[in-house]
């Protein structure tokens, strides 16, 4: 799929589309109500090393989002509550997961 092209998956509409390797992890918990924002597959060529999901919520929403996530399977390895610093100033804070791996179709 070319990157210009938007993807479907699920109800959501994604534009560039997902890694084939988050998915079904973005899938999972957007389907717990979780409000994902940003996504990677990881490893080499990718924004992360490891796969992870960005996701917005108050301090609650991330042990809500990690009982999603063990409760579905998925390989969860950190949970994050995270203030970037961009431009010299703290922004967010939100939830940043990533998991020691993920299986997926597709090429990486």
């Amino acid at each position: 799929m070319a990157t210009n092209e938007a993807q479907v998956h699920g109800n959501m509409t994604y534009d560039p589309p997902l890694d084939p390797g988050i998915a079904a992890a973005v899938g999972i918990l957007q389907s717990g109500g979780i409000e994902t924002f940003e996504s990677c597959q990881g490893g080499d060529g990718h924004a992360y090393p490891e796969p992870t999901v960005r996701f917005y919520g108050d301090r609650a929403e991330g042990f809500r989002a990690l009982t999603i996530a063990t409760r579905a399977g998925l390989p969860v390895s950190a949970l994050r509550r995270t203030w970037p610093v961009l431009d010299g100033e703290p922004t967010g804070p939100w939830w940043e997961m990533t998991f020691a791996s993920l299986s997926h179709d597709g090429e990486e």
